[in-house]
């Protein structure tokens, strides 16, 4: 398969910013939640240029060019460009969407615990928390929950810095990644060519794209709304992508593109 232009311009850019990040840090330019003290407006589109490791990256760029060049070769450059933009922003737009309704459900059931301190509210916000991340963890806050339970002072206290916390962290956290963008070329990729097979890397079973794609948005989901512990994905960033991508070539197979009238003068 030839490497369109598009895609290694894509790519080159990609593997730039990551050495730089690895050299210099460049932290500034993940996405964070914009009621962070570390979000900047420049950061909605940076963020998918940056990536958190090399397997991480490594893994977007291959996906970039084995679906991402059928498509520019299919669309043409611009087009291409346009859409993967587009389902890249959506991507980050569907991913703060979630988060704000996460912060704002912990934040609430937070109030609530401070109108109304005891065992019931105490346990109404931390069964929001994925509480397995260490038996220390779990430890702590089933003392504290105790110690609430009798009504002492010093747990209550301890209660809500924990709470809040949690919430500065959730809203600290930073997204990067291209994984957004990807997910709507595979979504395009699985549209235009659905009975082409697909094969995951550490499942090399062949299945069809009609089928792989739907089963792996359930999955993403799945992921998403559970918040595992030991996940640490931005899954509703990649259905966000996802669901642009379709959104945006429904669009265009309904009105049509002014790509198409480019690609035709």
């Amino acid at each position: 398969m030839r490497l369109t232009d598009v895609v290694k311009h894509l790519l080159i850019i990609n593997v730039l910013v990551f050495l730089a990040d690895q050299v210099f840090g460049a932290d500034i330019l993940a996405l964070h939640y914009p009621a962070s003290d570390k979000f900047l407006p420049l950061q909605i589109a940076t963020h998918f240029f940056m990536h958190a490791g090399i397997f991480h990256l490594f893994f977007n760029m291959f996906a970039l060019v084995i679906f991402g060049a059928q498509l520019e070769a299919l669309w043409g450059p611009k087009k291409f460009l346009f859409f993967y933009f587009f389902c890249a922003f959506g991507a980050a737009i569907l991913h703060l969407l979630y988060t704000y309704y996460d912060i704002n459900s912990l934040q609430a059931a937070m109030t609530a615990f401070q109108e109304v301190p005891n065992y019931d509210t105490f346990w109404e916000f931390f069964k929001k928390v994925p509480l397995e991340r260490s038996e220390e963890y779990k430890e702590f806050i089933a003392r504290v929950g105790d110690g609430v339970a009798n009504a002492t002072p010093e747990a209550i206290q301890a209660a809500t810095r924990e709470m809040g916390q949690f919430v500065q962290m959730k809203m600290d956290v930073p997204v990067v990644g291209a994984s957004g963008a990807v997910y709507g070329l595979l979504l395009a990729f699985g549209y235009y060519y659905p009975n082409v097979e697909l094969m995951l890397i550490f499942l090399p079973i062949p299945i069809k794209a009609k089928y792989f794609i739907p089963v792996l948005m359930i999955i993403e989901l799945f992921l998403g709304v559970n918040q595992f512990s030991w996940d640490n994905i931005a899954h509703f960033a990649h259905l966000g992508g996802a669901l642009s991508g379709i959104l945006l070539i429904l669009y265009w197979r309904k009105f049509g593109s002014r790509f198409d009238n480019y690609r035709s003068n």
